[in-house]
């Protein structure tokens, strides 16, 4: 099965915001076994949106819309729905008693004329309720291909494909199996690991492909298998994988799960009843948001000192000016310094610390460009180590970010 994604918005096409909404219906879909054709992002145009429309007719079973269903003049996607279909709009009462009570409860104001025209759908569609928002969801069909129109608010679209989307999916279509697995390695270039696993990648049957996905200092590969028989296609990829470590195992770290590596972390220190805390200098807080910006963080995260300024590594975090002196504030003693001090500050039983110079000038540490050291302090270890990263600032920051998650890993999970 083969489905399109269109997601309509000029405020996408500026640049003004990024459209997550494509990445999260990629996934979503892929993992029940439709295959991507491809995503496409439009203008808010009826002659762009009628040109998306007729391209995808009858090429795929399914084309997945999201964006252009407020209230606004500019928000036209149902009537192009009409003129694509041939159809009329139609009032429904349901949507309309869904929209006042919405606006009792949280608005406060008289709906208006506009809020009224979103209880007008094509008559031709099913409706996908809304229970979240004004917009409803609408599912279409034109000869071998169904049309899925979904507000383009992330929250509600994302509630609307889990609840309603997925489920009519399931029951509409024979979907296939589809596997997808993700090995992590770090130490090793995207082209020293393919050259080292050529014979290897070079045997590996038809239906698995191997993807290769660099980033800063890692390499992801991902087997993806199709086919009719889930487990059978896990067993083939468990084996070729297993194959693989004679061949690089000193730099495989694991395989990447359905969540991201510092919600790993989390649950290994859920597991271990143990508490979190970070001491941040050049990354200036971005380790802290990673964790934080996960529900339900507070059960294992406690707090972050972002000690930018020398003097707020001193004063808050009990680093001494002999260390300073000694060694200069991007060094290990005072990495490990940072990670005591925020363990004393908060009760943390874990604490990561950073401390490096990103560039573009050495400034007061005098140290290479690029270089940053790192400490882990567990009640089983206390570990630092120092990188050079180079001396690209926006990479440096993903670089040591990275090599924190990993080395915090490698180092809580059993």
């Amino acid at each position: 099965m083969q489905a399109d994604i269109i997601t309509i918005g000029d405020e996408i096409l500026i640049g003004q915001i990024v459209d997550t909404n494509a990445a999260f219906l990629g996934k979503t879909l892929n993992k029940i076994g439709v295959e991507i054709r491809q995503i496409r992002s439009i203008s808010d145009n009826k002659t762009a949106i009628l040109e998306a429309f007729t391209e995808a007719q009858n090429k795929v079973d399914l084309v997945v819309i999201t964006g252009g269903l407020g209230p606004t003049k500019d928000d036209i996607t149902k009537h192009t729905l009409c003129e694509y279909f041939n159809d009329t709009m139609e009032f429904y009462p349901d949507v309309m008693m869904h929209i006042e009570e919405l606006f009792r409860k949280y608005v406060k104001a008289p709906v208006n004329a506009l809020n009224r025209a979103q209880a007008m759908l094509p008559s031709k569609c099913q409706q996908m309720f809304n229970h979240h928002g004004t917009a409803m969801g609408m599912w279409m069909q034109k000869d071998d291909t169904v049309f899925v129109s979904l507000p383009g608010v992330p929250f509600e679209m994302k509630y609307l494909v889990r609840e309603q989307l997925i489920p009519r999916i399931k029951e509409r279509f024979l979907l296939p199996a589809l596997v997808h697995k993700t090995m992590m390695t770090y130490g090793l270039g995207e082209s020293i690991i393919a050259e080292k696993i050529a014979d290897w990648e070079q045997a590996l049957p038809p239906h698995i492909k191997l993807a290769y996905l660099p980033n800063l200092g890692r390499v992801r590969l991902r087997l993806s298998a199709k086919g009719t028989n889930d487990t059978k296609l896990r067993h083939e990829i468990d084996a070729l994988f297993d194959a693989l470590y004679p061949l690089i195992g000193e730099h495989i770290t694991g395989f990447e799960s359905e969540e991201p590596i510092e919600m790993q972390i989390g649950e290994a220190l859920q597991q271990k009843k143990w508490m979190l805390a970070t001491a941040e200098s050049c990354t200036g807080g971005a380790l802290a948001a990673l964790f934080t910006q996960h529900p339900g963080a507070s059960a294992f995260f406690k707090g972050s000192v972002v000690s930018y300024a020398t003097d707020v590594k001193q004063q808050l975090l009990g680093v001494q000016q002999q260390d300073i002196e000694r060694h200069t504030v991007v060094s290990e003693p005072v990495a490990l310094s940072m990670a005591k001090g925020i363990i004393r500050q908060t009760g943390a039983h874990v604490a990561i610390a950073t401390t490096g110079n990103f560039g573009p000038t050495q400034g007061e540490a005098d140290v290479e460009i690029g270089t940053v050291c790192i400490a882990i302090i567990t009640p089983k270890q206390e570990v630092v180590e120092t990188f050079c990263f180079g001396k690209h600032r926006e990479r440096n920051l993903q670089k040591t970010l990275n090599k924190a998650l990993e080395l915090a890993h490698g180092y809580l999970i059993d």
